[in-house]
């Protein structure tokens, strides 16, 4: 029976003290390819494609924004930090970003859709998400804004006036004339411009409550203004706070007939 007999102690030193050499030869190689790798103008990164929505941006707008926050290379880069580089540009509502050997980037960009203007400024747009985002001026042109209704309200708020426009448009619809522009004042209270330049004190409320108080002025003020032989566009104003009806004023009615005639029950 053949039996193996341990190494000798010298033996044994010689073996762990070459597979030592070994692996730091290797690690030393290793880390001097990392840092050939790190710093080869190869991985440098040489070309950007960006895709995706791009209507509002150019590639000049876009290079002006991002390439100042973007460092390092291919394998340095950090794609978090880019990808919030091309978010910082204007209309843009998310970018993803990934890397293509050796050294090109791949960016998608999704933009804001903008449902209304928000605010007194010329830049703010709201998205049908509620997001109020800033055009920086970039893209667009003032007809597309101009078309666009106007939501008015406290900073934070934009959510809330958003959905209160949603509930009040389709009641609207019997006069004709949609809403230009809709306020939450600070106090709570809503107040509504249309198109035709009817303005209509609404009062508090959510909406819930305020869609039902709508339509009944929207199904009756038509009537209300044919017995003075004007039409739902002679409606000069409307105060919605009465309790069980309304008070309106119409263009060219006399104002002491009105406080008799003008309020609907």
């Amino acid at each position: 029976m053949n039996a193996s007999l341990p190494l000798p102690l010298d033996v044994r030193l010689m073996n762990f003290t070459t597979a030592l050499m070994a692996s730091g030869l290797l690690l030393a190689a290793l880390a001097a390819l990392l840092w050939w790798g790190l710093r080869n103008p190869v991985f440098a990164i040489g070309q950007i494609t960006v895709t995706g929505d791009t209507q509002h941006n150019s590639a000049a707008s876009l290079r002006a924004v991002a390439l100042p926050r973007l460092a390092g290379n291919f394998f340095t880069l950090d794609l978090d930090e880019a990808r919030a580089a091309f978010e910082a540009a204007p209309w843009v509502r998310k970018a993803v970003v990934r890397r293509e050997f050796p050294n090109r980037l791949v960016v998608e960009l999704q933009e804001h859709v903008p449902v209304a203007r928000w605010g007194e400024g010329d830049s703010d747009l709201v998205d049908a998400a509620g997001v109020v985002f800033d055009t920086g001026g970039a893209g667009g042109s003032d007809d597309e804004a101009g078309e666009l209704p106007l939501l008015l309200g406290p900073d934070g708020q934009a959510p809330e006036v958003l959905a209160m426009y949603r509930a009040l448009v389709p009641v609207l619809r019997p006069l004709g004339s949609p809403i230009a522009t809709l306020e939450l004042q600070p106090r709570g209270h809503w107040r509504a411009e249309l198109a035709a330049g009817t303005e209509i004190e609404l009062g508090q409320g959510e909406p819930a409550e305020l869609a039902p108080r709508l339509a009944r002025f929207a199904a009756t003020a038509g009537e209300v203004a044919a017995r003075y032989r004007r039409g739902a566009e002679a409606i000069e104003s409307a105060d919605l706070r009465h309790h069980g009806g309304y008070a309106l004023r119409l263009r060219g009615v006399a104002t002491g007939g009105e406080q008799a005639a003008n309020k609907a029950r």
